[in-house]
């Protein structure tokens, strides 16, 4: 029986080889779009499950509020780790992480730069499945100034000589750092990267004691069979017992006086295997990504499934009449409804099957451009994991059975008396669940086309909104410390190139915030506390950036007192409900009262985001640079001809200052299109398959008027006849399929409009969804729709009237 089934399915479908191509275009296309969207998916959803207790190794964030600022980080004090892991008996063991980032490294008269470089705990190991390669993972990182190099580091510094004992000088770090091991390559999937695991020992601040400088991660891992909110309760405990006397101590309010204003400061415990997926918490070790956009593409994925079985039901139904006297024979002859449905259904899975391996050949090709899209090195590992190859017959097997099922039903419910004697009549009318599908293709596209046009709009809305500062020709030299005490001669030599505008040096630059600091207001209550991002800037970083002043005036070399000034932007004005910003002075906090700070407000500078658009602009404030401190960026504005030759002027001069040193930049303006990497990437995905899905949905539209078209044909002839033209002809066609696509689109818009609104609330600052969105989706699906069944028409419109009334 099933030898036959095969057999009959083979021969129909090298019978109508046309309606065969059509078909197995749309499955394989719509397949292989899927699978592409199913690595996506899969690959996000894998992220840090290469760890052998990824299910009890949890990240301490933390969340509170001080003063109006939520506090949502993963940052953490230096004495978290080593205070929990002895006094909290669950947790089994503590490792800490800090980011060190890109550094230069040295040794031999070489260097390199390293974009990943970390410090950690000698724990490190205990925690994350990372295998040495080289080295006891108990012992490389016990002593300070210790260093393990990853597998392709220490391939890029000594090739095949052995790296164990070799001395690296990092940046200006007086000290050498001793490889004591050798670790693979990071996880494409972990949520933090390395090229160099130092001894956090070698920074002196890991041994600190003060429970409210938070600037590292802290990683427990938890006994099998710990409560989490019980943990949870024990941290707040003893959180208390220290954070009390240093808070009484440094802005001198108790706990409970601190909490009675308002305030909250807390530890909780993130799972490791959420991180990749939580964008809510702040100061990553990587970009995170959204879990929502998994839902969004896993949907995306079915859909474009559907419209794909949908393509083969409307194809199917569409060349109904030509098999309905096989069916009729079929049943005559004894054939059963059963056994004509599992024949229907096989010959559905086999051109599924066909379609799989096209399928195939389609994701091998367009794998790479995928790849480049999304930015990241996804593959179809056949035989590596078991499930990989039966997943993709159960994926084709489940598309056919859907795609046929349909069809299998209808084609099978025929009556063979009226099918034999030429009685019976498929109805154009009775076609209304193919115009329910067509108008579920077409929604589906709709949807995707005006997501996408939403997407682009905010993306170009974000990457050209005046930001408040000019971040054009804006060059930004990362580790200022490196020219150590020749900083102003530095920029007094870059600014007598024509080429250079201003030079300016500062401990923060817009994107790349690092310190979120609390200060109090003189003549206010003490427990009262106000957050604000501090940068430290020198005289010349205003004009650099373009910042307008709103009151006021910034920093000048003609004032001693700068030195005691402190300039606030718009929003800390606003939210602190300073009246009178020139008769007020910020307190920053010190050990002891003598060491407090007092800052008077010289100005006030209009608002500018330091951060994306997706983030309010916060309280922020500029206090003028030590002429002692060293570290921080150097900005350089540049005019805006011959850039390339002031880039090579600026290098020069660099490296005579620092020894030959790697100069480390970016230009603002290409920074910030970074900080939008995900949604462009976004745009970039749904674009791709907008078009596919509308190319599929296409070859569905083609099917129904295939399928009308057939069923009128006697109906146009007496058209015709009656002195009917062919445009009259073309018209009545068309008309109907405007009607569905209108529907489609109105159904596209209500979705739509929930859909992307919900998107949007993301972004703090975004566009409104006007009616051009919509109405531009509309005419476009319009366009291909009309182009698509256009021949069709056109050919009916051809149609000879005595032919057609001779049609049965």
């Amino acid at each position: 029986m099933i030898t036959n089934f095969f057999k009959v399915a083979i021969r129909n479908i090298t019978r109508h080889m046309s309606y065969i191509f059509i078909n197995v275009a749309g499955l394989a296309i719509g397949i292989a779009c899927s699978i592409l969207i199913i690595l996506f998916v899969v690959n996000e959803l894998s992220y840090d499950r290469f760890n052998k207790n990824k299910d009890r190794i949890y990240r301490v964030v933390l969340k509170g509020k001080i003063g109006e600022a939520e506090l949502n980080s993963a940052y953490t004090a230096a004495p978290i780790g080593p205070t929990f892991r002895n006094e909290v008996p669950e947790v089994q063991n503590a490792t800490r992480l800090e980011r060190w980032g890109e550094v230069v490294a040295k040794f031999d008269d070489k260097s390199f730069v390293e974009k990943d470089m970390i410090l950690a705990d000698s724990t490190f190991f205990d925690i994350f499945t990372l295998p040495l390669l080289q080295g006891n993972p108990q012992k490389v990182l016990t002593e300070p100034h210790t260093i393990v190099l990853s597998e392709s580091t220490a391939k890029s510094f000594f090739g095949n000589e052995d790296p164990i004992g070799r001395s690296i000088k990092i940046n200006t770090d007086t000290s050498y750092y001793t490889v004591t091991g050798v670790v693979v390559d990071p996880p494409v999937t972990s949520h933090f990267g390395y090229s160099m695991i130092a001894s956090i020992t070698s920074n002196e601040r890991s041994n600190s004691d003060f429970w409210l400088s938070n600037y590292l991660y802290t990683y427990v891992l938890l006994s099998p069979d710990a409560s989490v909110k019980e943990v949870e309760k024990k941290f707040s405990s003893v959180l208390e017992k220290y954070i009390g006397p240093q808070l009484e101590q440094v802005l001198g309010i108790t706990i409970d006086e601190f909490k009675a204003s308002g305030n909250r400061y807390g530890l909780y415990l993130q799972p490791l295997l959420d991180i990749h997926l939580n964008p809510d918490i702040e100061a990553g070790l990587r970009p995170t990504s959204d879990k929502k956009y998994v839902y969004v593409f896993s949907i995306i994925a079915l859909l474009i499934l559907v419209i794909a079985s949908i393509n083969y039901m409307n194809l199917s139904t569409a060349r109904s009449a030509g098999r309905a006297r096989e069916v009729g024979v079929r049943k005559v002859v004894g054939s059963s409804r059963s056994t004509l449905i599992r024949q229907f259904l096989v010959e559905s899975v086999l051109l599924s099957f066909i379609s799989l391996i096209f399928a195939i050949v389609l994701i091998e090709i367009t794998l790479p451009y995928f790849n480049n899209m999304v930015q990241l090195h996804l593959s179809m590992q056949y035989l590596k994991h078991w499930y990989i190859i039966p997943g993709l017959i159960l994926l084709s097997f489940l598309v056919g059975t859907m795609a046929g099922s349909y069809p299998a039903f209808f084609l099978a419910s025929f009556n063979p008396i009226k099918v034999l004697t030429g009685k019976l009549r498929i109805k154009a009318g009775s076609g209304w669940l193919r115009s329910v599908l067509v108008v579920l293709q077409f929604s589906i596209s709709i949807l995707i086309i005006l997501g996408t046009i939403i997407i682009y709009r905010q993306i170009h809305y974000m990457l050209n909104k005046d930001l408040g500062f000019n971040k054009e020709n804006l060059m930004v030299i990362r580790r200022a410390e490196a020219l150590g005490d020749k900083q102003e001669t530095f920029r007094q030599e870059v600014e007598k190139y024509p080429g250079v505008i201003n030079c300016s040096y500062s401990t923060s630059v817009p994107g790349y915030p690092n310190n979120f600091n609390g200060y109090s207001i003189e003549g206010r209550n003490a427990d009262q506390t106000y957050l604000m991002q501090i940068n430290w800037i020198d005289d010349e970083y205003p004009e650099t950036y373009g910042l307008k002043i709103a009151d006021g005036r910034f920093f000048s070399k003609k004032y001693a007192s700068d030195t005691a000034a402190i300039v606030i932007n718009e929003t800390a004005a606003k939210k602190f409900n300073i009246d009178k910003p020139f008769s007020t002075r910020f307190i920053q906090p010190g050990m002891k009262p003598e060491e407090r700070i007092f800052l008077q407000v010289i100005g006030i500078v209009k608002d500018f985001h330091i951060t994306s658009l997706q983030q309010e602009i916060q309280p922020c404030a500029f206090i003028l640079r030590s002429k002692n401190s060293r570290w921080g960026y150097i900005t350089i504005r540049l005019a805006p001809k011959n850039i390339n030759e002031a880039i090579n002027y600026v290098q020069k001069t660099w490296k005579s200052f620092t020894s030959n040193d790697p100069m480390q930049y970016f230009f603002m303006d290409e920074d910030f299109r970074n900080h939008y990497k995900q949604e462009r990437r976004t745009s970039d995905i749904t674009l791709c398959f907008a078009i596919f899905s509308i190319f599929i949905a296409a070859l569905g539209l083609f099917g129904l008027t295939s399928y009308t078209t057939e069923q009128r044909t006697r109906e146009i002839g007496l058209r015709k006849a009656l002195g009917a033209s062919g445009r009259n002809v073309i018209v009545l066609l068309l008309k109907e399929i405007i009607l569905l696509v209108s529907i489609s689109t109105v159904i596209a818009w209500i979705v739509a409009y929930f859909v992307m609104k919900n998107w949007l609330q993301d972004f703090y600052y975004r566009i409104n969804m006007s009616a051009i969105s919509y109405i531009v989706a509309f005419i476009i699906a319009l366009i291909i729709a009309l182009v698509t069944v256009s021949y069709r028409a056109y050919m009916a419109s051809l149609t000879n009237p005595a032919q057609a009334l001779k049609y049965e």
